[in-house]
């Protein structure tokens, strides 16, 4: 299985909290990079259509991504790598200053994917958001394809404007991910079943959503499962979402359209424990840092043991 993920690589400038005295990091960022170096570290096949500046920061996300097994396409070169202040807390939530510009040109995937994933500032920020809508309906139909919103208000732009532009994406996809933030922010007072309801009712087979410390749900036509979040120490919480997103991806790798839409309780249940895993992984250790393929069988098995249950 090939998997094409399309959208902004970011340099993640982490601040730690005021007078902390820890200095600035910079970690290689946006959300489907970081999707795909999580599935480029669980040996998948894995191709990032992206933009990326020739200037340091984006020699070390290439330097990054490459590293890690991801191959590259790039559609236009922009003036500078985007950045993206990243504040921490003192629980290690992250919030975030964007400066960002999408451009991304139309370009023929040199790779012919199995299944194609899309999200983030790449799906709804003119004028690149048109050339990712383009690829992927162009390969929708010998692709499955996969959506995370990872919803950023500062760049959504009028707020009905950005609710359309995000259900069109829906409505593309097989499987869906949004956070309980991303769903809060969308549709305000909204609980987040009545959304992912309202969300399998234009199209895709499956919705996750992710809440957190409180665990995650998922939801198809015919199940509704939630899972609990493994309990660990939060360093912080930059790409935990991607890396939930990426065990989904890998653990569903191969099944086709028919089958997203079959999984039974069991299988889902399975799946939000896997991916929970992959996340707390991440938030354990500093920067979006998701876990190998040696990691994450570590880390269900641990949690597993934790809440008593056979892996």
């Amino acid at each position: 299985m090939s998997i094409l993920v399309i959208g902004e690589c970011v340099a993640d400038i982490v601040r730690a909290p005021g007078g902390s005295g820890v200095a600035d990091r910079v970690h290689p960022g946006g959300s489907p990079a970081n999707v795909a170096y999580g599935l480029a570290r669980l040996g998948r096949d894995v191709t990032l259509l992206t933009q990326l500046a020739d200037d340091p920061s984006g020699q070390l996300i290439a330097e990054h991504l490459k590293g890690a097994g991801v191959q590259l396409e790039v559609g236009g070169v922009p003036a500078r790598t985007p950045s993206a202040v990243v504040a921490l807390d003192a629980r290690g939530q992250a919030t975030y200053t964007f400066d960002i510009a999408w451009t991304l040109e139309a370009e023929p995937a040199r790779s012919a994917p199995t299944h194609v994933h899309i999200g983030s500032i790449a799906a709804v920020t003119a004028p690149g958001a048109a050339t990712v809508l383009a690829v992927t309906e162009a390969l929708r139909d010998r692709a499955t394809v996969s959506y995370d919103p990872n919803v950023r208000p500062a760049l959504m732009g009028e707020h009905a404007e950005a609710v359309a532009r995000v259900e069109r994406c829906v409505a593309l996809s097989d499987l869906v991910k949004a956070s309980d933030e991303d769903l809060a922010w969308l549709y305000p007072g909204e609980d987040p079943r009545t959304v992912a309801a309202h969300w399998l009712a234009l199209g895709p087979a499956v919705v996750l959503v992710t809440r957190g410390a409180e665990g995650s749900l998922a939801l198809t036509r015919r199940e509704k499962v939630t899972a609990d979040a493994p309990r660990v120490s939060v360093v912080d919480t930059v790409g935990a979402g991607d890396s939930f997103m990426s065990a989904v991806l890998d653990a569903l790798a191969g099944r086709e359209r028919a089958a997203l839409g079959a999984l039974g309780a069991e299988d889902l249940t399975a799946l939000l424990r896997t991916a929970g895993a992959a996340a707390a992984v991440t938030v354990s250790r500093a920067g979006a840092n998701p876990p190998d393929r040696a990691e994450l069988d570590r880390a269900r098995e641990e949690f597993a043991l934790r809440s008593g249950r056979v892996s």
